[in-house]
């Protein structure tokens, strides 16, 4: 999973915000989902993603992209359907996905 926050550009951007429930066991998942990751980043319009999921199998997910059509088009890649077909039969208990333009982010960074 990925560990840091992304840099992301001033707003607007899109969220593509993904929760789920996994179940037990790994089954190939976490080898999908790096290599989702690493897919993801080469996609354009891609801005960032930051992934968190705790002991209990819940997790989110959150992508970053400049516009909706960079995600209709992460959406089509046919790796990413498989991976997505594969989370429906072997991997998630339930998920929800949820799509947002941001108007408005800010926050702290007490590294710099």
């Amino acid at each position: 999973m990925v560990g840091s926050m992304s840099t992301l550009p001033a707003p607007p951007y899109y969220v593509v915000c993904f929760s789920s429930r996994r179940k037990s066991g790994d089954d190939g998942y976490s080898a999908m989902a790096n290599a989702m990751v690493e897919l993801a980043q080469k996609q354009p319009g891609f801005l960032g993603i930051e992934s968190v999921r705790g002991d209990d199998g819940f997790g989110i997910t959150n992508s970053f992209w400049t516009d909706e059509a960079s995600i209709k088009a992460w959406k089509a890649v046919v790796s990413h359907q498989a991976a997505q077909r594969l989370g429906r039969e072997r991997w998630y208990e339930d998920y929800r996905v949820i799509v947002a333009k941001v108007e408005r982010a800010y926050g702290i960074d007490r590294a710099d």
